[in-house]
Parts: C-alpha cells; structure tokens; sequence
C-alpha cells in the first residue's frame, strides 16, 4: 500500500466573516496533498471564498494558511488586457526580448539576469499553447483578437508556464467549447509540478483528478479517486445513514409506546394501592405508598432516559442524512401558439465573427445552439435580444424577448438580491419577492445580500430571478452558457425547470449532456454559418 502524498496547503482554524457580519466558515481545518484535487460543494458554500483565501485576494478573519509558495491563481471572472500582445499576456515578452538580442550579440548584464537559465522559454510556450489548441495564435498576436474561451486558456498558459508549486483553478472549463475543455483535462492530467485545486462542475474534468474535497456544512471532507469513486461513496455513506435514521425512528417510537405502557401499568397499580390501603393501618398503608412511588419513579426515570437517548441518537441520523436545499422555478405564463412567429433572420452578417445567419423559429421550438470559441454564438443572441446591430440583413422579433448573458450583468450590484428583483418587476408585492426568491433558495437575509457578494452560482440563481419575472414576461427565452458556475445538483434543477418553460427558448452552450435534458426541439450549429444538425452530430462535435 502506497503511502499517502504529504500536505502541502493547510488550512488551520482557518474563519471569515464578510464585512456585514456574514460567516463563510468558522474553524475550518484541512490538508490539500500534493496532486490534483477537486473541491466541490453547493452553490454558496464558500469555494470560490475559499479559493481567493488561499490566493491571498482575501484576507481571513482568523486562522493561518501556509503552503510552499506564493500561488498561482485562475478565477472564475478574468480580467484581460486586450491591447497586449500573447508573449506580454504570457508574462515572457522580456525574456524573448533579452533572447533576442543576446543571440544578436547584443548581450548586456541586465538581459543575462532577465533571461538567467529559461533558454527554452519560447519553445516551451509554443509546446504549451499547442497542447492547449492554441498553436496557431502566435506570440506576437494581440489579446483581442482571441474568443472569450481562448483568452482562457491564455490565462491557465500564463499560469502553468510559471510552473507554480501550488495552482488553483476557479471554474476553469466554463465558457470552453467541447474541444477546448478536453484540452484542459489532457493539461490537468499532465499536471506534475504541485498541488492543484480546481473548483469545478464538469465531471469529466473531476473525474480527471487525484481526489474530491467537498465543502459542506462549513467542513472539508476528502474522497480519494475522481467525481464517480464521490459519488459511489456518498451514495453508500447515505445508504448507511438511512438505515441508521430508520433504526433510530423505530428505536425511539419503542420507546415512547414502552414508556406510555409503563405510566398505564403504574397508574393502575396505584389505584389497586388506593383501595387496599382502606382496608390496612395508615402506617403501613402510607409505607407501601412511599415504596411504589419511589420504585415507580426509579422506573419512570429509566424509561425516559432510555427515550431521551433514543431521540438524541434519532437527531445525530438526521443529521448525516443530507437533505440539500432544492431549487424551484416557477416560470411566468408564457405560452406560445404553435404557428406563431417568434423570430426571422434573414441573409444576416454577424459582427466579429463575420458567421451568415439565416433563421426562423416560430412558436415554443427549444433550440440548442452549438458552436466553437469565437464562432458568434453570443454575439447571435445579442443580435436576437436587439443589444447588437448585424454588419447585413434584417432581424425581427414581433415577441418579447430576453437574454440572460454569461457575465449576468443584468444585476445591479450595489442593490440586495431582493432589490434587483422588485427593480425588474414593479408590480410584484413585497411577500411576492420573497416567495420567488425562497423557491431560488435566497431565504431570510440571503435575500438582503448585496448582488456584487454573490457567489457565481448565486449570482445565476439571481439573474434568473430578474430575467424571468420582469415585465412583461419573455416569450423568447435565451440563456447564454447556463450553466457556468453552477453546480452539478443546481444544473439538473435548471434543466427540469427549463422543461416547463412554454414560451420560445434558444440555450448556447457546449455542455452537450445538459442541453439534452432541456428536451430541444432543434439543433443548431454555428461556424461561419448557421446549419440544422441531429442530437447524434451535436455529440459528435
């Protein structure tokens, strides 16, 4: 039996607290080995918190962190410089050029310290961008003409060229097409310099990684093996704790029903005591007396102790029982007839991507739109929200649409939850917010935090709230990437509410699995046009 890899990230009663009194977690302790490790956890748990914690973006309230070396860090939201070229982007435009004119002999003292022993730099960037499916880019070509996913994976290029000792990944696969995200897991299974930790939802690349940490309840708990050795796991665990809680019910309902036997038995026996003792001297009738009620009180005692032990044993089942938190939609009436027009594009030129669109949708036909990095998927839906004016053609939409975006910036930050949905629909009364909002698990002061504090995947809870409840409700619904940050129990909620939704839907995503359980009526694909595909090519792609 192998030995178990060393720690090297510790977490040691490790507790913040947001600046209006809010607790991510309290005394957290935990040991990331060396190696890839997936942490997991419910929308809100604190991973995203926990992940800028050990990035030193965030300072905690109390408790330490200690790891070998400063570390690398991707987030879920990237700040790009556009105007750069992918060598600066890179962080090694100063090496090439001190290569440069040392190899020209051009050599001063400060190019020999720039350089110092990374002779190899250039290649081994272009080796890494070409595992990542970026070899064609150049280093001398400028950040803004790449697509959101390839920017990305620049970013995670960035990173791993630096061969950090410690990297960490904040939903590294969300905005990646299919062919981008298997690149990602070819590098994260590569990966032999550290400790990696990655917040994900996509379980192959989970299923990828040394081991799963999972944040619940303000604790780690460590699974070794990929997301299916969790699964398998937890869903024995959970056996386990059903059988135990089952257990303890009937143990306790023993209880209750013996201990009610014994009060019937000793009431009896105290009004048989009763009459005979009319018949005795009162000495010894009140001797007899004094006897049962103390033998009676010794057995009551013990049988209501043997119940309080019970119900306590009954609460510790519940507890290692999950009961997670559902989320619950219920969409506006939105119904449209059949042959209804919903929208017409015709011989239209998209910006950037220059893709020629020609399309109709009429009634409630649910799309799935499929495309690769830079195709114009979101730039389509732009086009179809009225947000983006086409390069040629001609757009109508006779219904009401709307668009939730990737970057959700349909929220207003400085405003609570609650108040970015009482701002998109007015005519909601109060005890109506919060109702909506409750079955989108924002309860009590959930439902008050401010818009800019919300995790990702609260953050999508949120927008969904604004999107779908605003007046008039929408009768073309799109969603733009859903499921980014999202976890994986949240995304089959999101499907199964989709599934109600009556009005018209177009869904872009590369999330293949999740859009198939929208149940799509249609399958597009975009590359530099717009063609009709079946569900067997979508999985194909």
């Amino acid at each position: 039996m192998s030995s178990p890899a060393p720690t090297t990230v510790t977490c040691s009663d490790l507790t913040f607290t947001w600046p209006d009194g809010g607790s991510a977690f309290t005394g957290l302790n935990a040991g990331f080995p060396t190696g890839t490790t997936g942490l997991i956890g419910g929308n809100g748990t604190g991973k995203t918190t926990l992940l800028r914690l050990l990035a030193g973006h965030l300072r905690p309230t109390a408790g330490s962190i200690s790891m070998p070396a400063a570390p690398a860090y991707l987030p879920q939201t990237i700040t790009t410089r556009v105007h750069v070229r992918v060598a600066e982007a890179l962080g090694i435009d100063a090496k090439l050029r001190a290569l440069a004119a040392i190899e020209a002999g051009e050599a001063t003292e400060e190019h020999w310290d720039t350089l110092g022993q990374d002779w190899d730099v250039e290649q081994r960037a272009h080796a890494l961008l070409s595992g990542l499916g970026l070899e064609g880019i150049g280093l001398h070509r400028r950040v803004e003409e790449l697509s959101g996913g390839q920017t990305v994976l620049l970013h995670l290029a960035a990173l791993m060229l630096a061969r950090p000792q410690v990297l960490l990944l904040d939903e590294p696969t969300n905005n990646l097409d299919r062919q981008a995200r298997h690149r990602l897991r070819e590098a994260v299974r590569g990966w032999r310099h550290g400790t990696l930790i990655v917040v994900s939802h996509d379980r192959e690349l989970l299923d990828d990684l040394d081991r799963i940490a999972e944040l619940r309840a303000g604790e780690i708990t460590f699974y070794g093996g990929g997301f299916s050795s969790y699964e398998q796991a937890v869903a024995t665990q959970q056996a386990a704790a059903e059988r135990d809680l089952r257990a303890a019910e009937a143990d306790e309902r023993r209880q209750q029903r013996e201990l009610a036997e014994t009060q019937v038995k000793l009431s009896r026996r105290k009004r048989q005591g009763a009459k005979a003792a009319d018949n005795m001297p009162k000495i010894l009738a009140g001797a007899r007396q004094r006897a049962a009620q103390e033998s009676a009180g010794k057995l009551t005692g013990v049988q209501q102790e043997r119940l309080q032990a019970a119900r306590d044993k009954r609460r510790d089942a519940q507890q290692a029982v999950r009961s997670d938190e559902r989320l619950r939609l219920e969409l506006p009436a939105t119904r449209v007839p059949a042959g209804r027009d919903v929208a017409r594009v015709s011989e239209v030129v998209l910006p950037h991507s220059g893709a020629r669109v020609d399309l109709e949708v009429h009634g409630p036909q649910r799309i799935a739109l499929l495309g690769g990095n830079g195709t114009g998927k979101t730039t389509l839906l732009r086009v179809l929200e009225g947000t983006v004016s086409p390069l040629e053609g001609q757009v109508a939409v006779p219904v009401t649409a709307r668009l939730m975006p990737q970057r959700l910036d349909v929220l207003d930050p400085g405003l609570s939850v609650a108040g970015n949905l009482a701002r998109a629909a007015p005519g909601l009364e109060h005890n109506e917010v919060r109702a909506h909002l409750a079955r989108l698990l924002f309860t009590g002061d959930r439902a008050q935090q401010q818009a800019g504090t919300l995790s990702g995947g609260q953050a999508l809870r949120a927008s969904l709230a604004a999107v779908l409840l605003a007046e008039p409700a929408p009768q073309l619904l799109m969603l733009d990437e859903p499921t980014n940050n999202l976890d994986l129990d949240a995304t089959a909620q999101l499907a199964s509410a989709l599934r109600s939704f009556e009005g018209a839907l177009i869904v872009a995503g590369h999330d293949v699995e999740f859009l198939r359980e929208i149940e799509p009526t249609r399958w597009l694909l975009l590359t530099d046009t717009l063609t009709e595909i079946t569900e067997q090519e979508a999985e194909e792609i």
